[in-house]
Parts: structure tokens; sequence; C-alpha cells
């Protein structure tokens, strides 16, 4: 699994920074996190072919998370799309988009099922590479963090071992899953001595625009790499407070709480220039954390 940084400002472009949006990458499956306006640019820019995208979450309807989706859906309609594409939204985000595509009379040239976000923290795709599941924030308006976790594939077989065991190839998904094999003469051969320990599942947690709160930490507890906003530095936490945003320090504390792997930081306000500030302030709390940019590649 990797995370590609596109747009990683607030509400208004400036220095080079576009609004919101993102892509994570599991075994050629991409699922886009939110949808400023400028993703139809970004996208060409850093060379993510648009075919691959089968999942769309949009994670509140301020417009910088979301005013590049109507674009983009009529773009894919464009170029041919067949396969269906999954999107993920407040209840309204439907009604908005059918009407953008009615008024045009666009008729989509694939499939579009929509899926309205709960209240709650819900499962929202679960596949045998992955899940997909919501979390609530706490922003000025209804929004919903996102929690990807790609699965483990289980143990590691290790072949020249099963063939002088002489396990039979039909079991071999069953060794993967960690059982034991006995043969017909009653002797256990081990699991251990078959496979080796198989990489574990790994998190990421888009935490969205959000007020500094504890309030969704069970969620991203121990994830290998958070995304949180830090929109403003600390001397202006009580900006930030107000308009239901986050520093980069209140950030770099819910890693720390949530046991995080990694954090990165984004949604910069467009009163500041350079974002080298966010990742010192970051780090005097959360070693561990880099203040994003366009393009970033991170690998979970």
């Amino acid at each position: 699994m990797k995370l590609t940084i596109l747009g990683n400002n607030s509400a208004l472009p400036a220095y080079d920074r576009y609004p919101t949006c993102q892509v994570v990458t599991i075994d050629g499956t991409m699922i886009l996190v939110d949808c400023g306006e400028a993703a139809q640019v970004l996208l060409r820019k850093h060379g993510i072919g648009w075919h691959k995208i089968r999942y769309i979450f949009i994670s509140h309807l301020h417009g910088d998370h979301y005013f590049g989706l109507p674009g983009l859906l009529n773009s894919m309609s464009l170029l041919g799309r067949t396969d269906p594409l999954y999107l993920y939204g407040p209840s309204a985000l439907q009604e908005i988009i059918q009407k953008i595509l009615d008024v045009a009379d666009t008729r989509l040239s694939y499939p579009l099922h929509f899926t309205a976000l709960p209240e709650g923290a819900a499962t929202l795709a679960d596949t045998t590479l992955f899940s997909l599941k919501c979390f609530p924030v706490e922003h000025r308006i209804f929004c919903q963090g996102l929690l990807v976790t790609e699965k483990s594939k289980g143990r590691k077989l290790l072949p020249e071992r099963c063939s002088y065991y002489q396990i039979p190839a039909a079991y071999y998904k069953k060794l993967k899953a960690g059982q034991d094999y006995e043969k017909k003469d009653g002797t256990l051969i081990k699991n251990e001595w078959v496979t080796d320990a198989g990489k574990s599942d790994k998190t990421y947690a888009y935490c969205a625009d959000t007020i500094y709160t504890d309030s969704f930490l069970s969620y991203i507890q121990g994830a290998d790499l958070i995304y949180h906003e830090s929109t403003y530095l600390e001397a202006d936490a009580e900006r930030a407070a107000a308009r239901f945003h986050s520093t980069a320090r209140q950030a770099a504390s819910v890693a720390l709480k949530a046991g995080a792997g990694k954090l990165v930081l984004g949604h910069y306000s467009s009163k500041y220039k350079s974002v080298d500030e966010f990742e010192a302030e970051a780090k005097s709390v959360f070693p561990d954390s880099v203040a994003s940019r366009e393009g970033d590649v991170y690998e979970v």
C-alpha cells in the first residue's frame, strides 16, 4: 500500500499548493481520497491513470474537498470508462452530482454506485485485499475520516520444506492461515516448520478536517501511517479551534496518543508560504512527522 499526496492545501490554492486530494494504491487498485478542484490536473501531472481509480471517498461537503469531483466523473466518461466506480460521501452529494449531470444532459458511460456515509463508524468496502472503514471526526459540518487496511496474505510458505514433509498443495491455504498438518499416519507437522511469519495488516488513517480531539483515537490506534490536518501553527491555535481545525502540534499529539508509525501533515492555510515550520512544530512532539508536499509518496 502506498499513499500519494496531490493537493495538500486548505480552501484557497496558494504557493503552488492545491486543495485536498490524495490517492491510496493497493496492488494496482486506487482509492481517491477527497477531490479538490485541481484533481484532474494533479492526477495527469503525476502520471496517475484514472482507469485504476475504483473507489472515491469524499469526507465532507466543503468545496475544497469535492469541487473537482463533477469534472473528474465527466472526464472519465469522455475517455470511455466502462468499469464500475464506487463513490462514498455525505448523502447530499448524490443529489448534487445527479443535478449537475441532469442539467448538462450527461449520461455516464460507466455504472456509478453511490453509498451515503452513516453518522457513525462503518465498513464501506471489504475485499480480499483490503477494507475501507469510515469513522466520525469533529468538524463544523458532518465529516468522516477513512481507515484503509491492507490485509495480510497470511503466513509465508517455504516450498522446499513443504515438499520435504510431502504436504499436498491443496493444504497450502490452511498452512497460510496458520494451521498444522497431520499426516495419515498421525505424524503432526508443525506450521512453523514449513512457514515463516508473513506481513501483518497495514493501516492508513485519513483524519480529514477536524478540531483537535481525542474522540476518534480508538479507530486509528496503532495505525502505520496517519494523515492529520494541520491548517495552522500553534500560534494560531485559537483561530484553529474557532474554525474547527487543528494545528501541527495538535496533529502530532494525536499521532503520539494513537501510537502511530508515522504522521503526515497537510491542509495548510494559505496564510503560510512555507510548510517547514509545520514539520518542525510537529517533530517537537512526535519525531516521525513530515510536512507533505505535492507528489510525495509514502509506503505503508
